[in-house]
């Protein structure tokens, strides 16, 4: 389809996954305009508006053949992980002893009932931000893997929860900072929609118990102590448990395990969903910002829980040192008024979800 009518000038930047026209629209057609709409609508792939300095623009996008995606490692990460994660349930449930390797085994369904009320909640909660990730981006027709599950056998030293999460690639660069937005902020609005309201339920499948405050659960026999949200505290006071030691069902750790993964992933530096969001809006002083969150982090892991420490390590590392982030296709481009709401709403829900302690014990 041919749109050079439409448009006063044109650049066009040809991509391994896709093709990128930035057109300025001639004034004419800047407004409603039927014979555009009409055009636009034979175009064979994407676009949307931008409003900039020098007049409207049309961003089109248009796909290129790929090859066809393997799920097969994908699919047997995701079962490997059902495994794991129904194990550590069945331990939560203290079906089985956790610290005896072979002990799911050879428990019979009964241990895999019990698992699945923790591990089915879970796996939707981390599949849904994974999917809020790739279905977004495949929106916008970029290059994105199918998720890929980090399977972790539930022992001592290890997560006791049996994964390490979930990840996406991005194989490709993002045209500019709206598409970094929208594909960093979708994985954690997908993922807590779903966790809030097993969170909900699972509290309201939880014991209450008499004295003292907080929430526990045990893990290889001894009481751990989980630390609150805004979201968790505001969940428990409304519940008919109040303010007491509430004794976590399974679906419950679910739930707060949602929680955390949200709040980890949106804070803001390097490569993490928080630094996508953070350079997409603030692109200038993003390194600023992401070096101030990373001392913070070390600070706070030395005052209140050592995780903090380990996590900052760890985000460093999986960024090869650096806390800043690759640039867009198209840098310049102003973010919309409505993305800068967006920006603001994972803020708030950063807030929601921050726990300064996540274990207390």
């Amino acid at each position: 389809m041919d749109l050079t009518p439409f448009l006063l000038a044109w650049r066009t930047a040809a991509l391994r996954d896709r093709q990128v026209v930035d057109g300025l629209v001639h004034p004419s057609h800047a407004g409603p305009s039927p014979a555009l709409t009409t055009a636009l609508a034979q175009w064979p792939g994407t676009y949307y508006w931008s409003d900039e300095p020098d007049g409207r623009h049309l961003i089109l996008t248009r796909g290129a053949r790929l090859p066809r995606e393997r799920w097969i490692l994908n699919g047997a990460l995701f079962l490997a992980t059902l495994v794991t994660t129904t194990w550590a349930g069945a331990a939560l449930r203290r079906v089985i002893d956790g610290e005896h390797a072979l002990a799911f085994f050879t428990a019979g369904w009964r241990a895999w009932t019990a698992g699945l009320a923790f591990s089915l909640p879970l796996l939707a909660i981390l599949l849904s931000h994974e999917l809020g990730h790739y279905i977004t981006g495949r929106r916008y027709q970029l290059d994105v893997s199918p998720p890929f599950f980090i399977p972790v056998p539930p022992a001592p030293y290890l997560p006791f929860i049996g994964t390490m999460g979930a990840f996406i690639r991005l194989r490709t660069v993002l045209s500019d900072r709206r598409q970094l937005l929208d594909v960093g902020i979708a994985g954690p609005i997908a993922g807590f929609a779903v966790a809030l309201p097993i969170l909900w339920l699972g509290l309201r499948l939880s014991h209450p118990l008499p004295g003292g405050q907080g929430l526990a659960l045990w893990v290889y026999g001894s009481e751990v102590r989980l630390g609150d949200c805004a979201v968790t505290w505001l969940l428990r006071r409304l519940g008919p448990s109040g303010a007491g030691i509430l004794v976590l069902h399974p679906t419950a750790v679910a739930g707060w395990v949602g929680m955390f993964v949200t709040m980890l992933n949106l804070l803001p530096i390097s490569q993490l969903d928080g630094g996508h969001i953070l350079y997409a809006a603030l692109p200038r002083q993003h390194r600023r910002f992401a070096l101030a969150v990373w001392v913070a982090l070390l600070a706070l892991g030395w005052f209140t829980w050592i995780g903090w420490v380990v996590w900052a390590v760890i985000v460093l590392a999986l960024s090869r040192g650096q806390l800043g982030h690759p640039p867009v296709l198209n840098n310049q481009r102003p973010l919309p008024v409505s993305r800068r709401w967006l920006a603001l709403a994972a803020l708030g829900l950063f807030l929601l979800t921050f726990m300064p302690v996540p274990l207390v014990n």
